[in-house]
């Protein structure tokens, strides 16, 4: 199997025309150009759609500020307009961490900034219930996942409704959305009713009145307006709704706002092999939409060979949102999808031998579950990793090992990079490697998957910041050093080792960023980057940074929120370096 050069998705009139259609089922509009590659949501959920018999068409970054052509140009769908802002927060591709307007975006041709609004999919609906008010708007992706509840927003420094109280869609999917969207789309066309559609997993809603009689069977939270005048209330409704998000038979959530609730249905289960393989054999042109032409799409040239070989993330982070979206538990592609997909790569014209990552969000995680499933079934915690590993958790990399191999084995592999982060607690503690498999994983990456440099994240070096961070003791990555320049030795190989830091984190102070940076073990490393803390909805860390309080014991935290201040502690760092 090879992949399409012509893309069947439309995203103009004219290629519907040429289709022959008289009718489109969905349309979606995305504030990122529109590249048909399963790393983009968009182009997952058409294609998914699309398999089932579905009419689907897309309008990427459509122009907002006109007579608004480019939201009525396909007319109305026969089933639905479905919205997402692309593949990152439209406020979070707009603004740094000092609230500064960017000058590119990565997701548009030529990196060209101002191509989507602020709160795109709030702008999005509001246009499209305004053109045509009887069409059902359902919204997703990461900007309306993430904010499917109460959260804080940092950059009006407030709190904020659900974005389906903003936005007024009808339906919101969160998480990976390829089960309940194609749920949610027989239903509509079948036309069931409200109760039944508000059975489907992994949706949530906005409903007027009251809550039903079945309440006690639900979880339900403080009010919106509760929170906006208590921050110890927002911090634990965020504790139910994270212990909520990890575990693997969730409540479905109330939470009142207004005259009315949003309700949030628990997730579908965790995919299966096959049907993780279902997703990534669909038939992607893994090519930009032929209208951007010769145009460069700069995240588009980061992932054109690159491999997902999974998703989900256990590591259970404070500051990172990809457990909240994409899950905690690993759904693994099968071995044979991968490498299928490895030839299919090297039969690409423009392909030249080298796999830019074979990874996910942790790398290393690939394969990886519980030895027990049934004590992972009943298992509240955020993390399988902190603050200690889980003693049900199979931490064995042989089998990412042999992917790897397998991979570098197919003709036409020059090179396979690790380019995703990896987690060097899942094969090191402070005594040495956790198993026979640790050492040959930590030697094989540096020698065969790095280009010259190892990425890691210790974040930072005080343990208190990092008990804030829900990170390994710094003990750890000094472990981790003293094995990687072992490693260097024994094979006469000069890979470096770069470490990734966090400044202004909640709980971190000047003194802790000067500690940081005069730490030995960090000698004679290049320092490449310090990045300071920005508050993403849906974060631990963010509500930290909000309230003033850890959601986790509900006891106070140092929070540094005075923007010179923010600036000494990241301007220190760079001082010393």
């Amino acid at each position: 199997m090879t992949y399409r050069t012509e893309c069947s998705i439309p995203t103009s009139v004219k290629e519907v025309e040429a289709l022959g259609w008289d009718w489109i089922d969905v349309i979606f509009f995305t504030g990122d150009a529109f590249v048909d590659h399963p790393s983009f949501g968009t182009a997952c959920i058409a294609r998914y759609l699309e398999k089932a018999g579905y009419r689907v068409a897309v309008v990427p970054q459509p122009n907002w500020r006109d007579d608004l052509r480019d939201f009525r140009k396909l007319g109305a769908p026969r089933l639905y307009f479905a919205v997402n802002a692309g593949a990152m927060d439209s406020m979070v591709n707009h603004y740094t961490a000092a609230k500064r307007l960017r000058h590119d975006d990565a997701y548009t041709p030529e990196g060209r900034a101002g191509a989507r609004p602020d709160r795109a999919v709030t702008v999005y609906t509001h246009i499209l219930k305004e053109l045509w008010p009887e069409v059902p708007v359902v919204i997703g992706g990461v900007e309306a996942s993430l904010r499917r509840l109460t959260h804080y927003d940092y950059w009006d420094d407030r709190l904020m409704p659900s974005i389906l109280v903003d936005s007024g869609a009808d339906w919101l999917c969160y998480g990976m959305g390829e089960r309940p969207m194609l749920e949610l789309t027989r239903a509509i066309e079948s036309g069931r009713n409200r109760r039944q559609i508000e059975q489907i997993p992994q949706l949530a809603f906005f409903r007027r009145g009251k809550v039903g009689s079945g309440a006690a069977k639900l979880l339900v939270l403080h009010s919106y307006e509760a929170c906006c005048k208590s921050k110890r209330a927002f911090a634990e409704n965020f504790h139910e709704i994270e212990i909520q998000a990890n575990m693997l038979h969730a409540q479905t959530i109330i939470e009142p706002v207004g005259e009315g609730y949003v309700q949030v249905n628990p997730p579908y289960p965790p995919a299966t092999t096959e049907e993780m393989d279902a997703c990534w054999d669909l038939p992607f042109t893994k090519l930009p939409h032929p209208r951007y032409k010769d145009k460069r799409i700069p995240a588009y040239d980061m992932i054109k060979d690159s491999i997902i070989t999974h998703r989900g993330c256990f590591g259970g982070c404070n500051f990172c949102t990809i457990a909240a979206h994409q899950g905690k538990f690993i759904q693994s592609r099968s071995e044979e999808s991968i490498l299928d997909e490895v030839r299919r790569l090297v039969a690409m014209p423009s392909f030249r031998g080298n796999i830019s990552d074979l990874g996910a969000p942790t790398a290393n995680m690939y394969g990886m579950h519980g030895r027990n499933q049934e004590i992972c079934a009943k298992c509240r915690r955020q993390s399988c990793l902190f603050p200690a590993p889980c003693p049900n958790l199979d931490r064995s990399h042989a089998r990412v090992l042999k992917l790897y191999r397998d991979v570098d084995a197919i003709k036409g592999v020059r090179h396979s990079y690790i380019g995703s982060g990896v987690r060097y607690d899942l094969f090191l503690d402070e005594k040495g490697f956790v198993d026979e498999t640790g050492k040959p994983y930590l030697r094989e990456l540096m020698l065969k998957h790095t280009s010259g440099r190892l990425k890691v994240a210790p974040e930072h070096t005080e343990d208190k910041v990092l008990q804030y961070m829900a990170k390994p003791s710094f003990r750890l990555f000094e472990r981790l050093r003293r094995e990687f320049d072992a490693i260097n030795r024994e094979n006469g190989t000069h890979t470096e080792l770069v470490p990734y830091f966090i400044s202004s984190h909640p709980g971190c102070t000047l003194d802790d960023m000067r500690r940081l940076a005069a730490n030995p073990c960090l000698k004679g490393i290049w320092m490449e980057q310090v990045q300071d803390f920005m508050p993403t909805p849906m974060t631990t860390s963010s509500v930290m940074f909000w309230t003033g309080i850890d959601p986790r014991t509900m006891k106070p935290v140092f929070v540094e929120r005075d923007s010179s201040k923010k600036k000494a502690q990241k301007a220190l760092f760079f001082k010393k370096k």
